[in-house]
């Protein structure tokens, strides 16, 4: 028996089997194929006659399902008290594996937030691109780092919060530039009244709360308060911060007359890729549109809601009090409950048929229809790309998943590797690799390359797939001694390789060299530039990710090197110095209390850290 076959018919056979010994009561299944990776993560109230839809004959179930039902080799369940702990565990197996046919809201580091922590004294906000439940205020996420700035930049000049890092807070002895420019009160070296702060705290925080029009009326009665005192210089200030709002609320689109807080989401599907369009609402205004697409989902609209809200609400920095939905959920009370508990307070769901929230589900849905033929064509576009490039070059297998290998060192010195992969042309960052070059002293790159080969493919390839195109860093000796350790594997027909290599300014090239195996001339891709570029932006990533590393290396290095030279800093100290402040000029501004609150320090071996940077500064 061809135990890689999905199909078999025993495989099968087994399969129907487990369906069938499924009990009625409440849980969630897991669907996996024959190397035991998870295909499918569902939930039911009655797992019994939920499988019961997937015993039928193939003829019988529509493409989707029998797309999965080929690739399902094992089925297991289980089973839980209730439908609301089903629905807990469906989520975190979803989290926990990743499955291809599920829901998957990928992490949202790529779009910004603006983060302010409120506990401090004098807060500041600054950008960040994780949402962390910390005890701070998170605003956003905002569609784009150019948004998120322009924002900023209209903060900076209305409300002027500080703009220094603590470390420099607590150390600046004059105003910085942003003061000299009115940007920033400057509280680290002026003196600057808490409550006064405090007060701008509040009215930043209105603003990015899309609440304006409230701010707006604020400081109308502040600008009528300070003319009434005759601070007229104030109440100059004040009317500017009011035309400044003004201004920003004339560029926001009111869609709403109730003025109320919601999210609307749209649907839309096309082929193997669904795309969910969130309409962010706030005060009656809207303030942002996102998309979020899913490629193969296997469940129904109903369903691709249910997964998708719990992933997003569970990291969302709040959750309005009205939820716009274009269809039912199977689960929508569970999820109703689930919303509740998170916030605290009342959550609605709402399917409106008619008035203004209907308009906006319709505005909702039409943004999702015209994203996902974008994205769609998009997605063919770069097919295609990867179609031709698999003509252009000769290969057995179009490059659907590509790893590349880059090596960076300085004149031989803490030489390291990385590897990046690309899958359908996006990067996959949580498959990305850094090696240390261990074996090889000096400026050596084919033994490198040698060696990092032989690290990455004796790893299982259950756990770790092989790639369909292996790109080198180099030129035909890199090709070569790549194509070397894979005969050594078994695997020189099982993957393609090819070396890309920059253009030799003094031979008079210009363009990107393409080297392949059995020949003898690099394959020029210029006259194709799409091609081209496509292998750049992969090689660019690989160099990229490879540069960082090595700089980080040689960074902790030079940072290690100064702390040996300080007398009763030892190796666990050094090494929670390091990581407690991340860099030698944070330990040089750090306090005595800093520095003696780092785990393993005492006030003797903190004096001793100050009285080293002392000395060397004089």
């Amino acid at each position: 028996m061809d135990r890689s076959n999905p199909s078999d018919n025993s495989i099968h056979d087994t399969v129907r089997v487990k369906l069938g010994m499924a009990s009625g009561d409440p849980g969630v299944y897991v669907m996996k194929d024959v190397s035991g990776r998870v295909l499918y993560v569902g939930k039911a109230r009655n797992l019994k006659k939920r499988l019961a839809s997937y015993r039928k004959p193939e003829a019988a179930l529509d493409i989707k399902t029998r797309v999965l039902m080929r690739k399902v080799a094992d089925v297991e369940t289980v089973v839980t008290r209730s439908e609301k702990e089903a629905l807990i565990l469906e989520s975190n197996f979803i989290k926990r594996y990743r499955p291809r046919y599920n829901v998957n809201l990928k992490d949202d580091k790529r779009y910004p937030s603006l983060r302010l922590d409120t506990r401090q004294d004098y807060p500041k906000l600054t950008i960040v691109r994780k949402i962390q439940r910390d005890g701070a205020m998170y605003f956003g996420p905002f569609a784009s780092a150019h948004a998120v700035r322009e924002t900023l930049r209209f903060i900076d000049k209305t409300f002027k919060l500080r703009k220094c890092k603590r470390s420099e807070f607590r150390t600046r002895t004059r105003p910085c530039l942003h003061c000299q420019m009115q940007r920033c009160l400057a509280p680290c070296c002026m003196d600057v009244h808490k409550g006064d702060y405090a007060d701008i705290v509040r009215e930043v925080i209105l603003f990015l709360n899309g609440r304006t029009p409230e701010l707006i009326e604020k400081v109308r009665r502040d600008m009528e308060a300070a003319v009434a005192a005759r601070e007229y210089e104030q109440a100059a200030a004040l009317r500017d911060k009011m035309f400044a709002l003004q201004k920003t609320l004339e560029n926001q689109i009111a869609v709403n007359t109730d003025f109320k807080d919601r999210d609307v989401f749209g649907l839309a599907r096309e082929e193997n890729l669904a795309l969910i369009t969130l309409l962010t609402v706030r005060g009656g205004f809207l303030m942002g549109t996102r998309h979020f697409e899913f490629p193969d989902p296997m469940s129904t609209d109903g369903e691709v809601f249910s997964t998708f809200l719990r992933q997003y609400y569970e990291k969302a920095p709040d959750i309005p009090e009205e939820i716009l939905l274009p269809m039912a959920m199977s689960d929508q009370a569970l999820i109703v409950d689930w919303l509740i508990q998170l916030k605290g307070r009342r959550v609605r769901v709402l399917l409106p048929k008619r008035g203004e929230k209907a308009e906006l589900l319709k505005m909702a849905v039409r943004n999702a229809a015209k994203a996902v033929t974008e994205r769609s064509e998009a997605l063919a576009s770069e097919l295609a790309v990867r179609d031709r490039l698999k003509q252009r070059l000769r290969l057995t297998r179009r490059p659907d998943r590509v790893e590349c290998i880059d090596i960076s060192n300085l004149q031989g010195s803490e030489p390291v590797a990385s590897m990046v992969v690309f899958e359908n042309g996006a990067p996959q960052k949580q498959s990305y690799r850094r090696y240390r070059v261990r074996t090889i002293n000096g400026p050596d790159d084919y033994g490198a390359i040698a060696e990092i080969l032989r690290r990455r493919f004796r790893q299982n390839a259950s756990q770790r797939p092989y790639p369909d195109l292996l790109m080198i860093d180099g030129g035909k000796g890199q090709l070569n001694m790549g194509l070397a350790v894979l005969e050594e594997f078994g695997l020189s027909k099982r993957l393609d390789v090819i070396g890309i290599a920059k253009p030799d300014a003094a031979k008079g090239e210009s363009v990107d060299k393409i080297f392949t195996p059995g020949r003898a001339d690099p394959v020029l891709l210029g006259g194709e530039r799409n091609l081209l570029l496509f292998l750049q932006r992969i090689r660019d990533e690989a160099h990229r990710v490879a540069i960082t590393y090595h700089r980080k290396r040689r960074g902790k290095r030079s940072m290690a090197s100064v702390l040996d030279r300080i007398q009763g800093i030892g190796k666990k100290r050094k090494e929670a110095l390091l990581a407690h402040f991340g860099s030698i000029k944070k330990i040089r501004a750090a306090t005595l209390e800093d520095l003696r609150g780092v785990p393993g320090m005492n006030r003797s071996a903190a004096e001793a850290v100050q009285r080293y940077f002392k000395n060397k500064a004089e």
